[in-house]
C-alpha cells in the first residue's frame, strides 16, 4: 500500500462510524475523508465499506484491511509513546489521565510540577475512556476501583477516596436529618444513573435505599455533588471536596466499606524514566494533604 493517509483515515472511519468523527479525530475537511475512502476503494477495486443513514459500517474486505490498520497505527502510537518518554531531563510532554472528579486535585499538583520544571508541555486526560498506556496515550494513570490489570503495567497504591454522606442545609430544612439507615423510607437521594455501577457508595446506596426513594439520577459524580448542594436529595459527595461546602450537612457517620482506592498506573517501558519518576514523587507527595 503506497498511501498510509487513506488507510489511516479508514481506520478512523470504521472507529467513528461516520465521516464527520473521523474529520474530527484527523483535523481534516470531511470531504478530505470521503475522497480517501473512494480513492482506496477504487485503487484496491474493493468495497470496503456499507454506507448508511446512520454512518459507515466496515464490509468483510474492511475489516480484514483495517485489522492491519489498527496494528500498525497502535504499534506507532506505543513507539511515540515511549520516544516522548525517553530523555534524562523533565521536558517535552507528560499526559496524565483520571476521572474528572480528580481534576481540583490534581490540576493544582500539574501546574506546580510545571511550574518546576518550565520545559514541560502537560496534558492532562479525562473521561470514562480506559486511556491505553501500552500505546502511548498517557505516561501516567490514575484509575479507580479495582487493582488495574492491564498488562505490562506497573500499578502502585496511591490514596483512598473517603466518601461522605451529605445533604444540603436547604435540604434538612425541609425534610429533617437523616436518624440511621432504618429512617432512609422517609428521604430521597441522589444517586448513579448506571445500575451496575461499582462504586462502593453507589452498591451501599442500592443495597440501603428504596429504588423509588433516588430521585435524582446522574452519570458522573460532579453531577451528583451539584444536585445535593441543590437540594435535589441526600447522597454521596468526596470528604474533601465536601470541606470546601459550608452550606453541606452529614447526615451518617463515614463507612470505611464506602471509600474506593485510587491506583497509579504506569507502563513498564516508561515507569522508570526520569520525567516519569519525577511526577511520581511530586504527586505522592502533594497527595499527603488530600485527606479530609
Amino acid at each position: 500500500m503506497d498511501n498510509w493517509d487513506e488507510v489511516r483515515t479508514a481506520f478512523q472511519v470504521a472507529r467513528m462510524g461516520t465521516v464527520s468523527g473521523a474529520a474530527e479525530v484527523l483535523g481534516v475537511h470531511h470531504a478530505t475523508v470521503i475522497r480517501h475512502i473512494d480513492s482506496l476503494e477504487g485503487r484496491l477495486n474493493v468495497k470496503l465499506f456499507q454506507r448508511h443513514a446512520r454512518g459507515y459500517t466496515p464490509t468483510e474486505a474492511g475489516l480484514d484491511l483495517l485489522r492491519v490498520a489498527q496494528a500498525t497505527d497502535d504499534q506507532f502510537n506505543q513507539l511515540v509513546g515511549r520516544l516522548k518518554g525517553i530523555g534524562d531531563d523533565v521536558s517535552g510532554e507528560l499526559v496524565l489521565t483520571s476521572l474528572e472528579a480528580l481534576a481540583p486535585l490534581v490540576v493544582p499538583v500539574l501546574a506546580a510540577f510545571q511550574r518546576q520544571h518550565p520545559g514541560l508541555v502537560v496534558r492532562y486526560l479525562t473521561g470514562a475512556r480506559l486511556f491505553r498506556l501500552e500505546y502511548g496515550e498517557a505516561h501516567v494513570a490514575i484509575r479507580a476501583g479495582r487493582v488495574p490489570d492491564q498488562p505490562d503495567n506497573v500499578v502502585q497504591p496511591f490514596v483512598s477516596q473517603e466518601m461522605g454522606f451529605y445533604a444540603s442545609a436547604d435540604y434538612v430544612e425541609r425534610y429533617g436529618r437523616l436518624d440511621g439507615v432504618e429512617d432512609m423510607k422517609n428521604h430521597v437521594f441522589v444517586g448513579s444513573d448506571d445500575e451496575n455501577s461499582r462504586a462502593p457508595f453507589h452498591i451501599w446506596l442500592r443495597q440501603n435505599a428504596p429504588a423509588e426513594a433516588i430521585v435524582f439520577r446522574c452519570s458522573d459524580n460532579i453531577s451528583v455533588q451539584q444536585a445535593v448542594l441543590a437540594g435535589a436529595g441526600i447522597g454521596f459527595i468526596s470528604r474533601w471536596e465536601a470541606a470546601q461546602h459550608s452550606q453541606l450537612v452529614e447526615m451518617l457517620p463515614p463507612l470505611e466499606e464506602w471509600a474506593g482506592k485510587l491506583w497509579l498506573v504506569t507502563h513498564v517501558d516508561l515507569h522508570r524514566t526520569p520525567k516519569v519518576q519525577s511526577f511520581l514523587k511530586f504527586l505522592k507527595q502533594a497527595a499527603r494533604s488530600w485527606s479530609a
